[in-house]
């Protein structure tokens, strides 16, 4: 089985992206199967069921979706192969630009819009720079000029990135992108395997359910803001 990780920001079209590339892969006699990540609530899955795809869900409530999706990725690797599935394409909950939800030698996709800025590329983390492809979305709706820089931008927050444009709508971008989830290379399990990069971390009372404000309630790994002179 050929295991993809999925990520980027909120709304940029993943799973656009990945209903597009998963029809082309079934055309070519692949059987892909997608795993959605969110937080609390999704009907992504309804979108992936119409399509045809095999999918299950995973909510993570109150828990990070990130650690959420370490936690469980491997168990879904055992879901697909149960199924039968091919390519199994896991989607993160795209909520924190620090995410990172990539794996070594696991071929690791991130899907980011033209219309969030052509600064946005260097305000995200793991998820983009240490991706193998970054597939941008919507650029039919800005201009080429507009295009190029926002690529360029892509092309300098990860220098080593494929770089493809992919359009949600018509599908345009689907082929190539199935090209390269072929060449990934075949997963037996993930256990053992690690991170391309530490998840986000914080130990404190807010993590386990603290809601009072003030630093008496403030105690573990808790990071200050600091503030310079005052304005004379």
């Amino acid at each position: 089985m050929r295991v993809i990780t999925v990520a980027g920001p909120p709304s940029v079209g993943k799973t656009s992206v990945i209903v597009k590339t998963a029809r082309t892969l079934s055309s070519q006699g692949l059987r892909p199967g997608i795993v959605k990540f969110d937080a609390l609530s999704t009907s992504d899955d309804e979108v992936y069921r119409r399509a045809g795809l095999p999918v299950v869900v995973g909510l993570s409530g109150s828990i990070c979706p990130d650690h959420f999706f370490v936690s469980n990725i491997d168990d879904c690797l055992g879901w697909g192969q149960q199924a039968g599935i091919d390519i199994l394409i896991a989607e993160s909950a795209g909520l924190c630009n620090r995410c990172s939800p990539h794996i070594q030698g696991v071929l690791a996709v991130c899907v980011v819009d033209t219309l969030s800025g052509i600064h946005t590329p260097r305000k995200i983390g793991p998820m983009l720079k240490l991706a193998d492809v970054a597939v941008i979305t919507k650029g039919d709706i800005v201009s080429q000029a507009e295009r190029e820089v926002f690529a360029f931008n892509v092309r300098l927050a990860n220098p080593q990135a494929m770089i493809l444009f992919f359009n949600g709508i018509t599908g345009q971008g689907a082929a190539e992108l199935s090209f390269h989830i072929r060449e990934a290379p075949p997963v037996g399990t993930l256990e053992g395997r690690r991170l391309r990069f530490p998840m986000p971390s914080s130990v404190c009372p807010y993590c386990i359910g603290e809601t009072v404000i003030g630093r008496d309630h403030q105690r573990g790994n808790v990071r200050k803001m600091k503030f310079g002179d005052l304005p004379a």
